[in-house]
């Protein structure tokens, strides 16, 4: 048996590994301090054990300073086994925060106890992004369980607040730690893909989150004339703000989808009971824009439709940036990392890698910024942030193969 092979009948026996992992890092709750948490120090202290078990030639915790978590810090891992050949490192970045699991009642059992259904499991943060520390964490434990050399040196990253910004996560250690990553490592970011395993991610759109809080005078739902109700200023201006997809109607078929969005999300409370018209709402709009629209464009337009209603219905809105993240420079189609990814996945599964865009964010944006080329991939069923979230234990396996050709490859 070649030696691949060898690791690929290895990597096939982790079925009950791949599931203990999973139910371990699911039980570990990860929320940042925005989303309701303190942090994702028992996560990460978790993955500690973990990859130490590997002796690695160096790992550390770099702390974040944030006021707001678990002793004011948030934790980033970056552990780095040295290779037959410095050249080049393959660097693998997950991240360990959540998102809430959002209603309860939505899903089929306990959001933080994993269900085994078959070939899937069900669990908060299964897939977005355990899955994206599993597979190339069982494929470097496989490599060297089995005795083999590593060609190249390999780190893996598991970094915090990717859910919320990353300026305690990747940015940080970007801004402290850089020194790490070099133009001509490969860096790999296992947090998007498509069910087939065939979608290397290179390009990402802008990134803006929108604040638009309406304010009017709140009465008695009875005698309506005596106030002026928010509720309905803020239905009509949702109903506006989708004019932005007519004026910023562009497509490019490399990202999925083509065209930029506009989508209102989050609506903050307002009144406790049914008969009090509301004086004050608060809405959000999640913007991705095509990376060929300036982000200020979007922002002018938005505060000039809030205008408009404001000024038709006798409101007050006030528009505000929450988020804002300008898209980076793409990683090349053509570039070291995207080649040596398609070369692996048509290894392990004789498909074609398509270089693609998306609309989602992912960190590898911080690292584009940076000039550092980076691809975005790994084979899941796109549940992320949903009820019931859930990736394949097959999918694992495979990645964790892939993983393995990129590792032990030329």
């Amino acid at each position: 048996m070649s030696h691949m092979g060898t690791i690929f009948t290895r990597i096939d026996g982790y079925r009950d590994e791949i599931i203990d992992l999973q139910r371990e890092l699911t039980a570990r709750v990860a929320l940042g301090p925005q989303n309701g948490g303190s942090g994702e120090h028992e996560k990460i202290a978790f993955i500690m054990d973990l990859v130490e078990k590997l002796g690695p030639s160096e790992l550390r915790i770099v702390k974040a300073p944030d006021a707001k978590a678990q002793d004011q810090y948030r934790p980033n891992l970056i552990a780095l086994w040295e290779g037959a050949s410095a050249e080049k490192t393959v660097w693998v970045l997950s991240h360990a925060d959540i998102v809430p699991p959002g209603n309860p009642d939505l899903w089929d059992g306990d959001p933080y106890v994993i269900i085994v259904d078959g070939d899937r499991i069900i669990g908060r943060g299964v897939e977005d992004n355990q899955h994206g520390f599993v597979s190339p964490y069982l494929a470097l434990k496989a490599i060297l369980d089995s005795g083999m050399s590593l060609k190249k040196s390999i780190g893996l990253v598991v970094v915090a607040d990717e859910e919320t910004g990353s300026d305690y996560g990747l940015n940080y250690l970007l801004e402290n730690c850089g020194g790490y990553f070099k133009k001509n490592d490969l860096i790999v970011v296992p947090d998007a893909g498509n069910e087939e395993g065939t979608m290397v991610e290179v390009a990402e759109k802008s990134m803006l989150w929108l604040k638009f809080s309406i304010h009017g005078r709140q009465c008695h739902a009875s005698t309506p004339d005596k106030g002026n109700n928010s509720l309905l200023g803020a239905a009509k201006l949702i109903i506006s703000l989708q004019d932005l997809k007519n004026m910023f109607a562009d497509s490019d078929a490399i990202f999925s989808p083509p065209t930029s969005t506009f989508e209102p999300t989050k609506i903050e409370g307002n009144v406790p009971n049914i008969n009090t018209i509301s004086g004050s709402d608060i809405f959000y709009l999640d913007c991705r824009v095509l990376p060929r629209y300036a982000l200020d464009e979007v922002v002018l337009a938005s505060k000039e439709i809030a205008g408009r209603i404001a000024r038709e219905n006798g409101l007050d809105i006030d528009v505000k940036i929450v988020l804002r993240q300008d898209a980076a420079l793409p990683t090349s189609p053509d570039a070291p990392v995207v080649r040596a990814l398609a070369n692996a996945i048509y290894q392990v599964t004789g498909k074609t890698a398509v270089p693609m865009g998306i609309g989602g964010g992912t960190v590898a944006a911080s690292f584009r910024r940076k000039g550092l080329p980076a691809a975005v991939w790994h084979t899941c069923q796109d549940t992320a942030h949903q009820p019931n979230e859930y990736c394949l234990i097959s999918d694992i396996i495979q990645d964790a193969k892939i993983f393995a050709s990129l590792y032990m490859g030329d």
